[in-house]
Parts: C-alpha cells; sequence; structure tokens
C-alpha cells in the first residue's frame, strides 16, 4: 500500500473536488419545489432540467478525457472546478428558465472534464493492486456528496433559497484554488521521456466525433463493460426515477419515508466501498463481482413489485443500491485494466455511456410508468439479468485477458 499512501495528500483532494461536484448537483433536490414557484416553472421544464445535465455530460466526456491525456488531469480538473463554481452561482442568480438551464449545462460540463480526469488521475498513482481500492474511494466520493448534497442544501436554503449555491460556488473555487496549488500532475513519466509534445500527443491519433466514438466502440477490448456501465446507469436511473411515484402509488409512503430509504442504503453503498471493495476484488476478481451484482440488481428490483412492508422495501433497495455501488468501481477497475495510456479516454467514455443510461433510464421509466405502474421495473430487472446473462457468454475471453496482463505486469513481464 506504500503508493496509495504515498499519494494520500492528492486522493482526499481529488475526493473532496469530486464530493464538492455531486453535492451541488444534490443540492437543487430539496429546494427546486421553490424554484419552479418562485420563476413559474411546470413540472416538464424541471425535467428537462435534469436531462440537461446529464445530456451536457454526455456531449463533453469523451473530449475531457482525450485532454486529460494530452494536457495533463491536473489543468482539466482546475477547469472543471472553475467552470462548476460559475455553474453554481449562475443558479443562484437566476431569475429565469434561461439562466437554469444555462447553469444545469455548465454543471454537465464541469462533471464532465472532472470526472474522468480523476479517475485517470487515480489510474496513475495507484499500483494495479492498489488500482480497485482507489477507485473504490474516487466512486465513494461522489456518492457521499449524493448523499449529504440534499441535506446541505435544505439546511443552507433556511438562511436564504438562493444561499446553497453561492455557498457552493465559493467552495467550488477555493476547491480549484487548493488543486493549482497542491496538486501534482501525474501523468505517466514514461510520457514525458518520450518529449511528445502536446499538440503530437492530441493528434496521435485521428480526431473523432462522440457519435463516432460511440459507433466504434464496439472495436475495444472493453467494450463489454461499457455496455455493462450503461446498463448498470440506466437500470439505477429508471429504478430511482420512479421509485417515489412507485411507493406513493402502491404503499402510500411519505417523503420521509423515501429519504430515509435512500439516504441509508446509499450510505451502506459508501461504507463498502471505503472498507472491503478492494479486498473483494482482489479476492474473487472483477468478473465474479461484476456477474454477481448484475444478478443480484436484476433480481432484486423485480422482487420491489412483490413486497409489500416497509421493512422488506428497504432491505430490497439496500441490496439494489449495495449492488450498483459495488458494480460501479468494478467496471471502471477492469477497463483501466486494459486501458493501458489511454487512461483519461477510456474514463471519459466511462462517464459518457454512464451519462447515456441517466438521460434514456429516467425517459423510459416516466413513459412505462404511465402505461402501467409495475413496467419500468419489470423492464429494467429485465435488462440487467440479461446483462448477467452477457457477461458469462462474453466476458471470459475479456477478463481472462485483463488478469492474464495483470500476472504479466506484477511478474515484470
Amino acid at each position: 500500500m506504500a503508493l496509495l499512501l504515498k499519494n494520500r495528500g492528492a486522493m482526499l483532494l481529488l475526493m473532496f473536488n469530486l464530493f464538492l461536484v455531486f453535492a451541488g448537483i444534490g443540492l437543487v433536490i430539496p429546494v427546486i419545489p421553490k424554484y419552479i414557484t418562485m420563476l413559474d416553472i411546470n413540472g416538464s421544464t424541471a425535467g428537462l432540467l435534469t436531462a440537461s445535465f446529464a445530456f451536457t455530460q454526455l456531449v463533453f466526456s469523451p473530449l475531457a478525457g482525450r485532454l486529460s491525456d494530452s494536457f495533463g488531469r491536473k489543468r482539466i480538473i482546475v477547469a472543471g472546478m472553475m467552470v462548476f463554481a460559475c455553474a453554481e452561482v449562475i443558479f443562484g442568480l437566476a431569475d429565469s428558465a434561461l439562466l437554469l438551464f444555462v447553469s444545469r449545462m455548465m454543471g454537465g460540463i464541469s462533471g464532465a472534464f472532472i470526472m474522468p480526469a480523476v479517475m485517470a488521475y487515480a489510474a496513475d498513482v495507484t499500483t494495479e493492486e492498489e488500482r480497485a481500492k482507489g477507485m473504490g474511494f474516487i466512486n465513494a466520493s461522489f456518492l457521499t456528496g449524493y448523499i449529504i448534497g440534499p441535506g446541505i442544501g435544505g439546511y443552507l436554503a433556511e438562511f436564504g433559497i438562493r444561499v446553497p449555491f453561492y455557498a457552493a460556488g465559493i467552495a467550488g473555487l477555493v476547491a480549484a484554488v487548493l488543486t493549482t496549488v497542491v496538486l501534482r500532475e501525474s501523468m505517466p513519466s514514461t510520457v514525458k521521456k518520450d518529449e511528445i509534445s502536446e499538440e503530437a500527443m492530441f493528434n496521435r491519433e485521428p480526431q473523432k466525433s462522440l457519435l463516432q466514438q460511440l459507433r466504434f466502440a464496439y472495436r475495444e477490448p472493453y467494450f463489454i463493460s461499457l455496455i455493462l456501465v450503461f446498463v448498470m446507469s440506466f437500470g439505477l436511473a429508471n429504478y430511482e426515477a420512479v421509485f417515489g411515484l412507485f411507493v406513493d402509488h402502491k404503499l402510500g409512503f411519505t417523503p420521509k419515508d423515501i429519504a430515509f430509504i435512500f439516504t441509508f442504503a446509499s450510505i451502506g453503498g459508501a461504507v463498502i466501498q471505503l472498507s472491503i471493495f478492494g479486498w473483494l476484488i482482489n479476492r474473487f476478481g472483477e468478473k465474479r463481482v461484476i456477474t454477481l451484482c448484475l444478478l443480484a440488481s436484476g433480481v432484486f428490483v423485480l422482487l420491489t413489485l412483490f413486497v409489500h412492508q416497509y421493512w422488506l422495501i428497504f432491505a430490497v433497495t439496500f441490496v439494489i443500491f449495495l449492488s450498483i455501488d459495488i458494480l460501479r468501481p468494478a467496471i471502471s477497475t477492469q477497463m483501466s485494466m486494459v486501458a493501458q495510456e489511454q487512461q483519461g479516454y477510456v474514463a471519459g467514455l466511462n462517464s459518457a455511456f454512464t451519462s447515456l443510461g441517466n438521460i434514456i433510464g429516467p425517459i423510459a421509466a416516466g413513459i412505462l410508468f404511465d402505461v402501467n405502474v409495475n413496467f419500468p421495473y419489470v423492464v429494467a430487472g429485465i435488462v440487467l439479468i440479461l446483462s448477467f446473462g452477457l457477461t458469462l457468454l462474453t466476458g471470459n475471453k475479456r477478463v481472462q485477458r485483463t488478469s492474464n496482463l495483470r500476472k504479466e505486469r506484477n511478474a515484470g513481464l
């Protein structure tokens, strides 16, 4: 663990940056109803606000990943934090729906810049044995932001509806300054030794549009992992999007009930990532962890349709969140093992496929819910279980290749 301990300060700063960004996203949740009333915004517009963040993140993620490979992780992280700070201040100042959309889209750009750069940085400064634990820390940081963000927003809103966003903007600016002063660049020394100019590095491959990158992603050795990233985010976004409506219609749950379930389920996932995730990967390997998590999440999404007591809903939701929270860093770890010098680019595609699932999942859930209250979970469960089958049929060679690569590197071949 020497290398991870040596870079503990850098990892903590990266975790703080991610926590801050995703807490900023969560700040919107408790105050958006008042914003809707204050600015006379309808529900459809509020839904598009959520989609605009994910869509913008989708568009910019691959570009951001390439930029982090070309110009360094640190510069992209700092740029992302500056955009985040501006986005939060604009949201606080907004007096029209247009400014809210500008703010959310800027937030998507900041997430697109920061997420792949941070993941690539973590891959740079950890050994392959430490990689899983490092990815667990990174994922736990933004998960914790999601958990705590709404609570922070609700508390700060007591001092004024716009205060949470001003506070987030100031914190983002401070984080950008700290990152500039404290964080060291992590680009591998082999790249520096080659003395490749930044321009040459950026142009060492023909640049592709987002659609081209998505279209030709099937050629990459980590394509199955990208499909699983999409399925995972689709399933979770599908589940979350209509959970409140589902339990309200079928079980009469109150907002307090729903908040309790989501908060403690998310906390459980964060604890697992910070404690035993690295051990799980090293003990059982990425393939087993991924396949079992896909199966568990799919089965328990379907079980949601058949349980009716509060504690059973809590237990089922806890397992779903826990499975997804283990699955996310496990897939990221698997891809990082085959990314080699393309860590930033692969991390960018990872973020892009996540955003794609976050866009399509809620849209599909809303349409299906209007048809039948049970249909969103039927579809999500089936998709997750089919993906479990996909890993059994096609994952062996790819995962074995990753395992062999790890063994060869450990043996110094």
